[in-house]
C-alpha cells in the first residue's frame, strides 16, 4: 500500500467534523494518507501570530500537497487564504462545478463547468484607500505570467476533458488589465490548435450561461471573475457547499510545485459541533487530491460513493436529507470499501 504525506490546515466552525469525515473516508481507501496537521485556526493564529504561517508554508513546501479547511477572517486578521496564496505563490485556482442528481434546485439544466481562476492580483490585492470624506480608490493588478499558468492550465484540462475553453474578462471596458489578460490566453491557445477556443465578455457570458450552460465546459478568468463566477455555478446547483477548490503554485515552464485542496464553503459556526455539516465538499477535495497524487481508482471511487449516496436520497439536511454529518460519511465509507473488495 503506497503511503503519500499530505499537509493537514485546520481551520473553525466545523472544520474538525469535516477533518474526522475525510480521516474516516481515507481509512477505506486502498492507499494511506500520513496526515500532518497544522493548527491555522483563528486561536492559533491570534497566539502564534506568523509563526504558524512559518509552519504551514515549511510544511507546504517541503511535501508539495495540502488538504485545508475553512477558516476564519477577523477584521485584526488577514485572510488566511490569502497569507498561503501569497506565501506559497499560488496562481491558479480551479473549482470543478457539476450537477448531483438526487439534489432539487432552482435550476434544471445539467451543469459541468471547470472554472480556472488565477488565484492572485485582480481587486484582491489591495484593500484600497480613502481619498476625502467621499471618495476611494484601489489598484488591480494582472501579470503575464500567472495568466499564462492560468490558460496552459486549462487548455491542459481542457486537453482530458475533450472539450473547448473560453477567456472572460472586461476586455473593451478594462483595456489595460483584462486586455493582457486575455492576451497572455490568446498566446497560450496558439500552442493548443486542437482545442477550441473563444474569448467571451464575463457580463453577457454570466447571462448565457444560465441560458444555455452546456456550451461551456472550462473557463478561465481573472481573479474577482472567477470568484463571483464558481459561486454562482454552486449556487444553480444547490449549495456554495458542494463545491471543491484547488489552488496550485508552478515553475515558470507550467510544472507544478504545490498543490493544496480545500472545500469552497466557509466556517458554518451556528452548526458546527452539531453533527449538521456537510462533508461534500471537504470529499471532492480529497477525490481531487487523490487524482493529483495519481491514485486514479481511488478518486473514481470516492467521487462515485458520493454521488451514488446522495442520488439514492442518503444526504444531509441542507440538501434536502435527514443524514447526520457521521451517517452520510458512513454512507460514503461503505460504498468505497465495497468498491475495492474482491469479486
Amino acid at each position: 500500500m503506497k503511503t503519500y504525506k499530505v499537509v493537514e490546515l485546520l481551520g473553525d466552525g466545523i472544520s474538525a467534523e469535516l477533518s474526522h469525515s475525510v480521516h474516516a473516508v481515507a481509512a477505506t481507501l486502498p492507499c494511506k494518507l500520513e496526515f500532518l496537521q497544522v493548527d491555522l485556526s483563528e486561536g492559533a493564529r491570534t497566539r502564534r501570530g506568523n509563526a504558524v504561517y512559518d509552519e504551514a508554508e515549511a510544511a507546504m513546501r517541503l511535501h508539495r500537497v495540502s488538504l485545508k479547511y475553512p477558516t476564519t477572517t477577523t477584521s485584526e486578521d488577514l485572510s488566511p487564504n490569502k497569507v498561503l496564496r501569497e506565501r506559497c505563490q499560488f496562481s491558479v485556482i480551479h473549482r470543478p462545478v457539476v450537477t448531483i442528481p438526487g439534489i432539487q434546485t432552482n435550476f434544471t439544466k445539467p451543469i459541468d463547468i471547470d472554472v480556472v481562476r488565477i488565484g492572485t492580483g485582480g481587486t484582491y490585492d489591495d484593500a484600497g484607500r480613502r481619498i476625502g470624506p467621499d471618495t476611494a480608490v484601489s489598484l488591480r493588478v494582472i501579470e503575464r505570467l500567472p495568466s499564462r499558468h492560468a490558460a496552459r492550465f486549462a487548455f491542459k484540462l481542457a486537453m482530458v476533458k475533450k472539450c473547448g475553453v473560453v477567456s472572460s474578462s472586461k476586455y473593451t471596458i478594462q483595456k489595460g488589465t483584462d486586455g493582457l489578460f486575455e492576451e497572455a490566453c490568446g498566446h497560450v491557445a496558439q500552442d493548443y490548435p486542437g482545442i477550441p477556443y473563444r474569448r467571451e465578455l464575463f457580463d453577457s457570458m454570466l447571462a448565457n450561461i444560465i441560458m444555455r450552460p452546456e456550451r461551456y465546459q472550462v473557463i478561465v478568468t481573472p481573479n474577482e471573475y472567477g470568484d463571483f463566477l464558481s459561486d454562482m455555478l454552486c449556487g444553480l446547483i444547490g449549495s456554495v457547499g458542494l463545491g471543491d477548490s484547488a489552488s496550485y503554485s508552478f515553475q515558470d515552464n507550467g510544472t507544478i510545485t504545490q498543490a493544496m485542496f480545500d472545500p469552497a464553503g466557509g466556517t458554518a459556526p451556528d452548526i458546527a459541533g452539531k453533527g449538521l455539516c456537510n462533508p461534500t465538499a471537504a470529499l471532492l477535495a480529497l477525490a481531487s487530491l487523490l487524482r493529483h497524487v495519481g491514485e486514479l481508482d481511488a478518486s473514481k471511487a470516492l467521487r462515485s460513493a458520493l454521488l451514488d449516496a446522495i442520488a439514492q436520497g442518503e444526504k444531509t439536511g441542507d440538501i434536502g436529507g435527514k443524514l447526520t454529518t457521521e451517517q452520510f460519511t458512513q454512507a460514503v465509507m461503505r460504498r468505497v470499501t465495497a468498491a475495492f473488495q474482491p469479486v
